[in-house]
């Protein structure tokens, strides 16, 4: 079922036309082909079967035959034949090989046949062409149908998911966003598989763990039987895999207590003392990278990146600890644990987290400046008589946020992920120190509940970031409108 040439409707509405284009074009695309064909196979099933009733009757077959007789009557394929023979010969000869003449006659007839057939389409396409014809195809058959208004009535309703991968496929931004999604849903399975591999092959024993020495063997098989952990090892993904897509991860192990409702419920206090944490360390980062870089060896340059030398070096337990001890213990300024109530408690916790970011991204913001301030196009907009602040601004800054952009999301993925050394320095009963917290047991649904929720979460930043590239770079959005 090629698509080479495509025949387009000469008649017929917009709407048949565009999707009749659309549909070729997504025949030409592997990822797409065969999920057009799936979604949409009681309508692709009438397509192939007219494609393959009038195929018979193609213009293209009758010039195939015509072209072959006409090669094969002026003695070509014997002259490809005895020269390819000869050929052989020669090289058996320069090699000093020693082959039987059945085998060189053999190898001679495969290669003279093969570029007889190269030969014969090169032959038939030039005469389709010169005549001004084309050839009927499976993408040429569905825009005749589809042009039809019955047809395209009709195959609405079997048609329907196709349709809907077709409006889908047509829009590249819609595209480049679903593409992504799918992407995650992988990255997601992958992490749920990993994880529950890793503690399903840990040495400790959750029941033993939880009932303690004194249990007895029929305790601890009640105890395994009760969460299915006497199940087998595919058995026990599956479910945690169902129990991850139905966000219903049952009880965990340890408190007896509702996984989902638990992580819902700590979940919020991670996610927004990272969330904070990030756009305070962007507000400061950026603005100090671009300053470095367009003072590059100043001193305001060596300050900064001194400073953020410092960040990146220090441990954020250590940090923690320190902040604690001055501004909560000498000086009484802020309270050294965290409390809900109190706005001023979240203070420290959300620069300890953000210190690394910040550091980071400022030196990833000046070396990317300095890259991008050098270029042509930056020399031809000053030259053009734009202001130095219209020059950084527009054309400097805006072209050094991709690996800005990059680098912001790999961070935060760790801070969201990283938060538990921070949550537990606090006393902060987040998602990052519950995970912690039963790893030791280990409570296979508390872990797993926490460590694929927090992949799901860092997977829609990555897809909002990869949104982000294509907003700031015109060269990304032309290759999403063009594949």
């Amino acid at each position: 079922m090629g698509a080479a040439r495509i025949a387009k409707p000469s008649h017929g509405s917009n709407l048949s036309c565009y999707i009749s284009d659309v549909y070729a074009k997504m025949l030409l695309n592997p990822s797409y082909k065969y999920w057009l064909l799936v979604l949409g196979a009681p309508v692709n099933l009438i397509v192939l079967l007219y494609y393959g009733l009038h195929r018979k009757n193609d213009i293209y077959h009758a010039l195939m035959n015509e072209t072959r007789s006409e090669l094969l009557e002026a003695g070509y394929l014997t002259q490809l034949l005895e020269e390819t023979q000869e050929q052989l010969l020669r090289k058996q000869q320069f090699f000093k090989q020693h082959v039987s003449a059945e085998r060189t006659e053999r190898q001679a007839k495969h290669i003279a046949e093969a570029k007889f057939k190269e030969t014969l389409f090169e032959e038939t396409n030039r005469k389709l062409q010169s005549g001004g014809q084309q050839r009927l195809s499976y993408a040429a058959t569905f825009a005749k149908l589809i042009e039809n208004p019955v047809f395209l009535l009709l195959s609405i309703l079997p048609g329907l998911l196709m349709y809907l991968l077709i409006g889908l496929y047509s829009n590249p931004y819609v595209k480049y966003v679903f593409e992504r999604l799918i992407m995650s849903l992988f990255v997601i399975l992958g992490v749920s598989v990993l994880v529950f591999t890793i503690l399903y092959l840990s040495p400790m024993n959750p029941a033993a763990n939880i009932l303690g020495e004194t249990a007895t063997e029929e305790q601890i098989a009640n105890f395994n039987r009760i969460y299915g952990l006497d199940q087998s090892y595919l058995s026990q993904l599956w479910s945690n895999i169902k129990g991850i897509a139905s966000f219903d991860l049952g009880k965990s192990f340890s408190g007896n207590e509702q996984v989902t409702a638990t992580i819902a419920r700590k979940f919020p206090i991670t996610f927004t003392l990272t969330v904070i944490s990030l756009l305070l360390s962007m507000l400061i980062a950026i603005p100090v990278g671009i300053i470095s870089a367009t003072r590059r060896n100043s001193l305001w340059d060596y300050t900064f990146m001194f400073i953020a030398l410092i960040g990146l070096s220090i441990p954020s337990f250590w940090q923690g600890l320190i902040f604690i001890l001055n501004f909560s213990i000498k000086l009484h300024w802020l309270p050294a644990t965290y409390n809900p109530q109190d706005w001023l408690s979240i203070i420290m916790p959300t620069i300890v987290l953000g210190t690394g970011l910040s550091a980071s991204v400022a030196r990833m913001t000046r070396s990317s400046t300095l890259e991008v301030i050098h270029e042509d196009y930056i020399l031809t907009a000053k030259a053009k008589g734009l202001s130095k602040r219209q020059v950084l601004l527009r054309h400097a800054v805006r072209n050094a946020m991709i690996p800005i952009i990059t680098v912001i999301g790999l961070q935060f993925g760790g801070m969201l992920g990283g938060s538990a050394v921070t949550e537990k320095v606090f006393n902060i009963s987040g998602l990052g120190s519950y995970i912690v917290d039963k790893q030791f047991i280990p409570d296979i649904p508390s872990i797993m509940g926490g460590v694929v929720y927090t992949a799901i979460t860092i997977s829609l930043i990555n897809v909002i970031i990869d949104i982000l590239y294509a907003f700031l770079d015109p060269r990304i959005r032309t290759r999403m409108k063009q594949y």
